[in-house]
């Protein structure tokens, strides 16, 4: 009987993180209360309502108060700490502060970074993957893309956000693109971070190792498909 009941409360407790998962999220309710317009057209890049779906169909909405925006394209959406039930990776701005990366649950925000620290200062994510081997997720990002140009690279681990470790002279994304370039890549030697230069003429990957960020050159920039093919590991 007792083993029994534990088998009911197992059951239970996996359909319970089953229909809680995330099968999809969007934003909602374009704002111009920030007005960066760091990706062109203010009305698909700042916005007020982070929307999500669940795996039950129940839909669940985050309105942020009007210093905020979510500053983005789109929610990323990840299993980051291998539970079975995917997170959000999205952009939230404070008006004041700057852009912050921050995670999101069923329930909600989980955890972000700091923010940058002042208005129109904004950061383009890459990616999120084990990056060093260590079986935790870390996330990769480019602060200031347009003036710092510095990677970032941050563990997800216990519902929590460390800095593991930044390097300069890298971005992935000019002032005015709808699109957020380069990314997290696999060709068969672990995984690699593409971004371009700071210059915008070659196109670097760069590996975490030993809690440094190692680069090397992949070839000369020659525009958006360039890096997109590196992502696709066809450089």
């Amino acid at each position: 009987m007792l083993r029994a009941a534990f088998a009911l409360i197992a059951l239970a407790m996996t359909v319970g993180a089953a229909s809680a998962d995330i099968v999809s999220a969007r934003y909602k309710d374009p704002t111009s209360r920030y007005g960066h317009a760091i990706m062109g057209d203010n009305d698909r890049s700042e916005w007020g309502t982070l929307e999500i779906t669940l795996a039950d169909g129940k839909r669940r909405s985050f309105i942020l108060p009007d210093t905020r925006v979510y500053e983005d394209l789109e929610p990323r959406l990840v299993d980051l700490d291998g539970d079975g039930r995917r997170e959000l990776i999205v952009i939230e701005t404070d008006v004041n502060l700057g852009s912050q990366l921050a995670i999101y649950g069923e329930n909600g925000k989980i955890t972000a970074t700091p923010h940058i620290g002042r208005s129109n200062r904004w950061l383009a994510p890459l990616g999120a993957a084990d990056l060093d081997g260590d079986g935790k997720t870390e996330i990769a990002y480019i602060e200031k893309p347009h003036l710092a140009k510095v990677l970032m690279v941050w563990r997800y681990s216990d519902q929590k956000l460390t800095p593991v470790a930044k390097k300069a002279g890298l971005t992935n994304h000019k002032i005015g693109q709808d699109f957020i370039s380069g990314g997290i890549r696999n060709c068969g030697q672990g995984p690699e971070i593409v971004t371009a230069d700071a210059n915008w003429t070659r196109i670097i990957a760069t590996k975490l190792k030993a809690g440094a960020l190692i680069s090397r050159e992949l070839g000369r920039f020659d525009g958006p498909k360039g890096l997109r093919a590196a992502v696709l590991c066809e450089d």
